[in-house]
């Protein structure tokens, strides 16, 4: 196969929602149909329960929640699938943030009784600034839910998308019969069942008296109206609308139950966009170029226990990456060679001899080489920017609880900072150590990790800290009389920049009021 065939059959993607709306079920369901996985796992798990393949950690399996995105990737019909299943929770919105920075495209799950909720207009806001194609799968239609048209116009009022059902039920709940496949003309019958699929039944022409056979008179009926209904009100599919990213197609079904996953991913894979060109600070790079470029986009320590490695994810933008070749790390500007690169499915991870762009692979990290947000490329000088970062808004200091495990609890921070979901400052005063996130559960995740990864405990102790800002000036002598006043609220990162650690809006107001010539800044990207 050429370069541009390998590249044209990628397609790359995150499944992202509101917590609980059915993410990581969908992404089994997924991996089943793709032959990747041959039971699918649930996402709450007990003994006898085999777990959703991409909640692998210890703490995800007992919570029943992602706390980390996963990468997998397989092969179906001619396609190369790569899908990204992203943290639901709030709290580690900036891991789901960084990863959509590393899609074509999204999938966005929704329940169907709840309808749009809180996090998922959050990411849809990435999803519209990016232009990122988005599909709606509008899942658990076997529970009792809303009406499907004011699930319709509540996507397009919140998101601020126009959408266009490809699929359309007949009921839900306990009379839920099965879907309507508008896009390929024929009709899903619904035999709950978590590992197989439903029977299909080709229909071109809906007034023929089968369907009344298929689903009884009244569901004929009202199925016939509703796609009347539909055919009326929302306009003809265009995929060119949707490649733009301003039109939705929205698919109705069952994740639990394995049903309407198979209409959504045959349709995908048609209609999805292949890699698309990134823009990077010099130019903007295609997919199609012969060198290779990529970045960083997540780094994950510990994914293998019994060796205590880390591995940064390195989304591929252009050419092809090959093992045992030499590449720039643009930031160090030093040529590196890999010689295990490995492609995922979950944790689980094999040694690949190529990849192209549009795919993710992991290079081992154990000397903290890589940062996010770092660059890659065949010899260029090229960056990558737009990968956010935030500024914390909880702060804690963070103690050893057993003096005989320093050295433990020392790796165990160095390497969780690196994954970027929080932040260490050292505090100039008193040399104490203080950790920056942006929710509450990430402290929890990092006091669960290092006990059971790097056996290390550590403990919190609180601290009134309003936000931390990074300073710098051009004035040397302002910034020194600056750090000098606010000497107890001085810090230092882990790059060993000036970070200033705000107590309230009204200290940081005065202070950005009396010091003209300092600029503050709320992210460590500046």
């Amino acid at each position: 196969m050429t370069l541009e065939e390998e590249i044209r059959r990628r397609r790359t993607f995150a499944i992202i929602s509101h917590p609980d709306a059915g993410k990581t079920t969908l992404t089994e369901k997924l991996l089943l149909f793709g032959g990747a996985i041959h039971v699918a796992g649930a996402v709450k798990s007990n003994k006898i329960k085999k777990t959703a393949t991409s909640d692998w950690m210890e703490i995800e399996k007992q919570r029943g929640i992602s706390v980390a995105t996963s990468v997998m990737g397989f092969e179906y019909r001619d396609f190369k699938i790569n899908i990204l299943d992203t943290p639901g929770h709030q709290d580690f919105a900036e891991d789901t943030f960084r990863t959509l920075t590393a899609v074509d495209s999204v999938i966005i799950v929704i329940d169907s009784a709840k309808g749009v909720e809180t996090q998922t207009r959050k990411l849809m806001q990435v999803c519209r600034m990016r232009k990122t194609p988005v599909m709606v799968f509008m899942n658990k239609m076997d529970r009792e839910g809303r009406d499907p048209f004011d699930l319709l116009d509540e996507i397009e009022a919140e998101l601020g998308i126009k959408v266009r059902p490809l699929t359309w039920p007949i009921n839900m709940g306990f009379s839920f019969k099965g879907v309507y496949n508008i896009y390929r003309k024929n009709l899903n019958l619904y035999t709950p069942n978590k590992q197989t699929v439903s029977e299909t039944v080709e229909f071109n022409d809906l007034k023929s008296k089968e369907l009344e056979a298929l689903i009884g008179e009244k569901d004929a009926s009202k199925l016939r109206d509703d796609l009347e209904l539909v055919n009326g009100v929302y306009p003809d599919f265009d995929v060119k609308e949707y490649l733009a990213g301003d039109l939705a197609p929205v698919f109705f079904g069952s994740a639990l139950n394995t049903f309407g996953v198979k209409e959504l991913l045959d349709c995908f894979v048609e209609i999805a966009p292949s890699p698309r060109p990134v823009q990077a600070v010099e130019r903007v790079v295609e997919p199609m170029e012969p060198a290779f470029t990529g970045f960083v986009f997540k780094i994950h320590a510990n994914m293998d226990p019994n060796h205590r490695s880390c591995i940064a994810f390195v989304k591929i933008c252009s050419g092809k990456f090959e093992r045992n070749v030499n590449y720039k790390h643009v930031r160090l500007g030093k040529m590196m060679k890999f010689s295990a690169p490995t492609a995922f499915m979950a944790q689980k991870k094999e040694t690949v001899d190529e990849a192209f762009a549009g795919d993710i692979v992991g290079l081992p990290d154990n000397g903290g080489t890589f940062k996010i947000g770092d660059s890659l490329s065949s010899g260029e000088n090229i960056h990558f920017k737009g990968l956010p970062s935030f500024s914390p808004e909880m702060f804690k200091y963070i103690e050893n609880d057993d003096p005989m495990k320093q050295k433990q609890l020392q790796k165990g921070i160095d390497q969780l900072m690196d994954e970027g979901v929080a932040q260490l400052f050292i505090n100039q005063f008193n040399g104490r150590k203080i950790i920056g996130t942006v929710g509450q559960l990430q402290f929890e995740v990092i006091q669960y990790r290092l006990l059971h990864e790097y056996n290390a405990q550590c403990r919190w102790e609180p601290i009134r800290l309003y936000k931390a800002c990074w300073i710098e000036s051009d004035d040397a002598a302002e910034l020194e009389n600056f750090k000098k006043r606010k000497y107890q609220f001085m810090a230092k990162d882990k790059e060993g920049r000036d970070v200033f650690l705000a107590d309230s809006q009204f200290v940081l107001d005065m202070a950005q009021e009396d010091f003209k010539h300092i600029r503050f800044h709320f992210t460590s990207e500046f």
